[in-house]
């Protein structure tokens, strides 16, 4: 089975495993401020704040920013159902702002539309959180105008994007946000086994979210509500949670990052192959917006009516031949716990016409050009059509 993503584990990310497991700390040591720091400078940002997943990342940053019961939080519904479940972990409420077409990222038209009209409804989004979906960033500064103007804050969710630039800055600076959210799940573009981290250049937001990562408890004396009793002294002064991440995965992120460019030009490299030798096939290959760069953490095509079969039958044909395709995303708003939330099928049409004809091919940097090959020979035989 040619896998949709898979991990790449290399020597020196073993060694550098081992050398914090023959070390005196497998948590609470130096790799995860190494880590933190090292993302940081990477993405132009002052501070980085390392957590068990992006899930609790997104938990935090919202946490952070006083997400609320009574508040709104708006995301895009093409994402998995992390980016609004965290708004709901606060006690807020969601809604969704349909995708743009080409990008299929949160539509800055149709946020533009649903701020206006949710102006004069007194239901204006405290937090909006654009995804930067397959790797590829949304419009940052048309989100941040419309932030300006309409007073929410912005965390961006760039799970699939760490490596990818907007205008030429690195996703993650939050020159257009409050706070940024990375993923190291195995299959995005480094990993740390499962792992999170949230930038920001807010001196208090990055405290907070450090706080809230361990329990809410600070063992910083200026930080306590009161004199130490002592140097062992530490006071809980939030209800916060254990989402700490380990050394152990630290080390290996801190390993991995070192190749992230890499791995990035890797991926473009087999993307534009499949640009090219997929141009005959009855498929739409995903649109790259020029002004920036893309991560391309997935490779999602659209099925045409013309394929010959429907998107099942031709998922079903993929996967007996051994090649692991996979779909993202099933659209938030269609899940039965949103269903019940009084969100409907039809709410969100691009979001459903998009995702009803995806597919996401394997697209990882370990992906040889021989086994590229044969998912486009397969991808054409299931589309009874021929490749060039």
């Amino acid at each position: 089975m040619i896998p949709y993503g898979r991990q790449d584990v290399t020597d020196a990310d073993l060694a550098a495993v081992e050398a914090v497991l023959r070390s005196d700390f497998l948590t609470q040591g130096p790799a995860v401020p190494r880590f933190e720091q090292a993302v940081a400078d990477y993405c132009s940002a002052a501070h980085g704040v390392a957590v068990n997943s992006a899930t609790s990342a997104l938990h935090i940053a919202c946490r952070a920013l006083d997400l609320g019961p009574g508040d709104w939080l708006w995301t895009s519904p093409n994402t998995f159902v992390a980016s609004a479940n965290c708004a709901r972990y606060c006690g807020a409420r969601v809604d969704f702002v349909d995708i743009d077409p080409r990008t299929y990222n949160l539509s800055v038209e149709a946020l533009s539309a649903k701020l206006e009209q949710a102006e004069t409804l007194g239901r204006l989004p405290k937090i909006v959180i654009p995804v930067h979906f397959a790797g590829q960033p949304c419009d940052m500064p048309a989100v941040a105008a419309l932030a300006e103007r309409y007073g929410f804050r912005i965390i961006e969710d760039a799970s699939h994007a760490i490596g990818a630039r907007c205008d030429g800055e690195p996703v993650g600076n939050c020159r257009h946000s409050d706070i940024t959210v990375f993923s190291f799940h195995p299959v995005k573009i480094i990993t740390t086994g499962e792992g999170g981290l949230a930038t920001t250049n807010d001196p208090e937001l990055a405290e907070r979210m450090s706080r809230l990562r361990t329990h809410g408890i600070t063992r910083d004396p200026t930080r306590m509500q009161g004199p130490p009793d002592g140097p062992w002294d530490y006071h809980q002064i939030e209800l916060g949670y254990n989402y700490r991440m380990t050394d152990i995965q630290a080390a290996l992120g801190h390993s991995q990052l070192q190749r992230l460019d890499d791995y990035v030009a890797r991926r473009h490299h087999l993307a534009e192959r499949y640009h090219r030798l997929l141009a005959d096939l009855p498929v739409q290959t995903p649109y790259q917006d020029p002004r920036h760069h893309s991560a391309l953490h997935l490779y999602p095509i659209q099925i045409s009516d013309q394929a010959g079969r429907d998107r099942g039958q031709l998922f079903a044909t993929l996967r007996q031949a051994s090649i692991g395709v996979n779909v993202h995303y099933i659209p938030v708003h269609t899940q039965p716990d949103y269903q019940r939330l009084g969100f409907q099928s039809g709410d969100f049409p691009v979001a459903e016409a998009y995702y009803q004809h995806a597919i996401s091919l394997p697209l990882f940097p370990a992906l040889t050009e021989v086994e590229q090959d044969s998912v486009i020979e397969s991808l054409a035989v299931a589309c009874n059509s021929r490749t060039k």
